[in-house]
């Protein structure tokens, strides 16, 4: 039982007192900056694309390749770190994580060539693979099931957020410093972050992690005082109203028990949620490798305006995120279900972006600039995909379903900036000497390729979001699942109990 006369401080006593909610949102508002270290660190080599590509010498399909490099160990590393956070205290995961990006970017600030770019862009990829997952899980650990959606959408709006705020700070770093100090700059946020993060970071009452005090788990795979905590905390920020039956039954989502692997990872929602977020990565390819070098070939932009521009289909996208989270908690506070609150707008959000892109073609200058700022904002919202698998599965299997997740449709991002190099060499560009700017020839084959990249972008996308709007349904799978495994889950732990 959690005592009366807690220690002042603790976690127990800010449930006790309803003081839990202010630590809730701490804990949100470093993820949300976790998240825009993690995107910063993929926007960067983007940023630096005119100046790196020529001094390392090496070509457009080369710099592409290491552009999907990034994500060469992301689906490995986000399985594996998922599988570590589902056992320990996520707490160490994300310390873990970010120091470990604060150290990767270092050798680049150092005189690192191609190669050494590349091996370092792998390991970073490996390093931040599991990262939205593993924030969606901490975050989920200190809010009950109804209000996830805009603290889950907040840590998203942060992976927008990375590259709005890389881009500016970045372009100055470069102009006044060099290329390479881009690098050294976010090596250095990382570490304060860590820092930061050792001091303040914590797991919540949600987290279905074993607590310290009690070895005797409940049947509902919850600890005796994680069940008392969370029971608390549900107390401390709930208000009783027309919707109290609906939020007992969302409450039951973090006592579903442990379901096989097999169903899960072949559930309908599943697979949509896959297919969904490989687009979101292949949009995220794009952006994060050849975006500020198409605003500046075929948009005719300047160094400084590029930076600028390249901060818009992000901005958008952290508005596009903050309007879904603040409507996916309104509508799940009213009692529907999370189809309708998280998989529908998600899907009509991908759809609006798949016939963004593929009107692209079509348009110049500034309108191509807004109907890509639409496409691409409607397209980088792919945290929540797992945020809504997440309602599909018990607090201990939540993180790694969620990071496995990210780890297969990081398949996307993997092929999206090699493909795009690809397209633009099939349709005759080549990097121009150093010093050199491209020729009206050269941004012209650029233009085709390029455009050619976003007719597929927007295939794909409209495909994934009418999928969704129909088959995005993980109340409704873990249902299911429960109905089907749950009787054998309790069967085993009677029989276990009595020998």
């Amino acid at each position: 039982m959690i005592s009366s006369t807690a220690k002042p401080g603790s976690l127990a006593e800010a449930v006790q007192t309803g003081r839990m909610n202010k630590r809730a949102w701490l804990i949100t508002v470093m993820l949300v900056l976790f998240q825009i270290i993690a995107f910063a660190d993929k926007a960067v080599l983007g940023l630096v694309a005119q100046q790196a590509i020529p001094e390392l010498g090496i070509s457009t399909v080369q710099f592409g390749f290491i552009g999907s490099a990034f994500f060469f160990l992301y689906a490995i590393a986000s399985v594996f770190l998922g599988i570590w956070a589902g056992k320990v205290p996520i707490k160490w995961v994300l310390l873990a994580m970010g120091l470990s990006w604060a150290i990767l970017q270092f050798p680049m600030l150092f005189g690192g060539g191609a190669a050494v770019l590349l091996v370092t862009r792998i390991l970073l990829g490996g390093a931040e693979g599991p990262a939205t997952a593993i924030s969606l899980s901490s975050a989920h650990s200190w809010f009950r099931p109804a209000d996830r959606s805009l603290p889950s959408n907040l840590i998203a709006i942060g992976s927008t957020l990375g590259p709005v705020v890389a881009a500016p700070l970045l372009a100055v770093v470069i102009v006044n410093f060099g290329w390479r100090w881009a690098f050294g700059v976010l090596g250095i946020f990382g570490v304060v972050w860590t820092i930061a993060w050792f001091m303040l970071g914590a797991d919540g009452p949600y987290g279905g992690k074993r607590a310290k005090s009690s070895k005797t788990e409940t049947h509902h795979g919850l600890t005796a005082l994680e069940s008392e905590t969370a029971a608390r905390a549900e107390a401390s920020t709930s208000a009783p109203g027309p919707d109290s039956a609906e939020q007992d039954k969302l409450a039951g989502i973090d006592r579903q028990q442990r379901v096989p692997w097999r169903a899960i990872l072949t559930s309908g929602s599943f697979v949509v949620a896959v297919f969904a977020g490989f687009t979101n990565f292949w949009t995220q390819g794009f952006l994060t490798t050849w975006s500020p070098k198409y605003l500046a070939g075929v948009v005719n932009l300047s160094p400084e305006m590029v930076a600028v521009f390249f901060t818009f289909p992000w901005l958008f996208g952290a508005a596009v995120l903050l309007a879904l989270g603040i409507l996916g908690r309104y509508l799940m506070r009213r009692g529907l279900s999370v189809h309708k609150a998280i998989g529908i707008p998600f899907g009509v959000s991908l759809a609006l972006a798949g016939v963004s892109f593929l009107l692209l073609p079509a348009t110049t200058g500034a309108a191509s600039v807004v109907l890509l700022t639409v496409a691409a904002g409607c397209s980088v919202i792919y945290p929540m995909a797992p945020s809504a698998m997440a309602y599909a599965v018990g607090p201990r299997q939540r993180p790694v379903l969620m990071a496995t997740l990210g780890g297969i449709a990081s398949v996307g991002a993997i092929i999206s900036p090699t493909a795009v190099g690809l397209f633009m060499d099939n349709a005759g560009y080549r990097t121009p000497s150093p010093g050199q700017k491209d020729t009206v020839e050269m941004i012209a084959n650029m233009t085709s390729g390029v455009h050619q990249s976003f007719g597929v972008a927007g295939l794909l996308l409209l495909t994934a979001g009418v999928l969704s709007v129909f088959f995005l349904n993980p109340d409704r799978t873990g249902q299911r699942l429960q109905r089907k495994y749950a009787h054998d889950a309790d069967t085993e732990s009677t029989v276990g109990a009595k020998h």
